[in-house]
């Protein structure tokens, strides 16, 4: 299995190398202004952010002033529109009789691009961080919240009466059988939430009142036309998300890992 998880990682970097440097040809070729080859690119990311000191981790001003409130801004908006779709969907989902009456509106809801509602977002919270951390937390909430529901749902009957037999508690019964089972659908409404709060989080601070952050940057960097920059933040923002995507792929390995464990039994 390491052998073959190595061969799949050198594939994958042969892959993504022969993408550069083809991107890096053909735009050399075409000579046009509004795409730059790659090298000019990452020539500009490290000018902008990773050209620091040592004791700063070689990040610069702008890195610190930029990438680090995206992040944290994501980060908070995950975590508090995660931990709202995990509980929500562990208490639907334990109660079938609401999950039936609440699902047309969740379905409704969940269907509304958040995008649509910026104007509302603003109304209700202003500009600011308060209305980007609201809007994240909408954005990411339903797909936590439906696939903890169907986790819920989706417990054996018969493990949920073998506890009422050794006469679990409800919050026993919560965390040793309802939350086991759902923690693999759960992890993967998590995931996507993840992904989607990058593109939620960059999309808030293309709005007006937000004085920092990489999307703050891209819109600076279209207006003066700096369209080395623009790309700069693009390629930031996929490196950022494939990091992360990884990072929680590990996370979701260690924590189900019982759970690949029985499948391979079975």
């Amino acid at each position: 299995m390491r052998r073959g998880g190595l061969r799949t990682a050198a594939f994958r970097v042969a892959v993504l190398l022969v993408l550069v440097v083809a991107w890096e040809a053909a735009t050399r070729a075409a000579g046009s202004a509004f795409f730059p080859p790659p090298s000019t690119i990452v020539e500009r990311m490290h000018a902008m952010w990773f050209s620091g000191s040592p004791a700063t981790l070689f990040l610069t001003d702008a890195a610190v002033g930029d990438i680090l409130p995206s992040l944290g801004r994501m980060a908070l908006g995950f975590a508090g529109g995660a931990l709202a779709g995990v509980v929500l969907g562990l208490a639907l989902g334990l109660s079938s009789r609401v999950y039936d009456y609440l699902d047309g509106v969740l379905q409704f809801l969940r269907a509304i691009p958040p995008p649509a509602l910026v104007t509302v977002f603003l109304v209700l919270f202003g500009f600011g961080l308060r209305m980007q951390l609201a809007f994240i937390m909408f954005s990411i909430v339903w797909p936590v919240l439906l696939n903890t529901a169907d986790g819920a749902r989706s417990v054996e009957p018969l493990h949920l009466q073998t506890g009422q037999v050794f006469r679990l508690s409800r919050t026993e019964r919560l965390l040793r059988v309802v939350l086991p089972s759902a923690l693999p659908k759960m992890f993967a409404g998590l995931r996507l939430a993840l992904s989607l709060s990058l593109i939620v989080m960059v999309f808030s601070e293309l709005l007006p009142g937000t004085t920092n952050g990489i999307g703050f940057q891209l819109t600076t960097a279209y207006v003066t036309f700096d369209l080395p920059a623009m790309w700069a933040g693009i390629v930031l923002l996929g490196v950022l998300g494939y990091l992360l995507n990884e990072v929680f792929l590990v996370v979701e390995r260690r924590v189900l890992a019982w759970h690949h464990a029985a499948q391979r039994l079975t």
